[in-house]
């Protein structure tokens, strides 16, 4: 393979391979198609785990970046993702609302301990398997 400029010497062996790919029609839509169904499936798994537990927005940041690899609107999604992160990490970073965050975090373990301490005060501290009246479970 003849190398015609500077950018095709500092390309690397994945940017030769996906030149190769892209010439010949069918691998290169059965490369997209690859993409596509990683891309996609990493960000559905993003977006199930914004509702279960799970690291929902760096999978929907991972699946965009999977996507723009191959697609313009991918592309503007993540510029658009990579934007918001910016504004959202700027907002968490001023020491104003970061001290009202850090009051409020203490504040609600707070009143999250005394909840237990109530429960624990009011019910006792009873295990499931030293209950004396097995009928309660039943």
């Amino acid at each position: 393979m003849a190398i015609n400029n500077e950018k095709d010497a500092e390309a690397g062996a994945f940017h030769r391979f996906r030149e190769r790919v892209r010439r010949n029609t069918i691998l290169n839509t059965a490369w997209r198609v690859g993409v596509f169904t990683v891309g996609a499936t990493v960000l559905v798994g993003g977006l199930v785990m914004m509702v279960t537990p799970g690291p929902g927005i760096v999978a929907i940041v991972l699946g965009l970046a999977i996507l723009a690899t191959e697609f313009a609107w991918a592309q503007r999604a993540l510029g658009r993702a990579k934007a918001a992160a910016e504004r959202a990490k700027e907002k968490a970073l001023d020491p104003r609302k970061k001290r009202r965050n850090t009051i409020l975090a203490v504040l609600t373990g707070l009143l999250a301990g005394a909840a237990v301490i109530a429960y624990l005060v009011v019910y006792g501290f009873n295990l499931p398997w030293n209950v004396e009246d097995p009928t309660f479970w039943n």
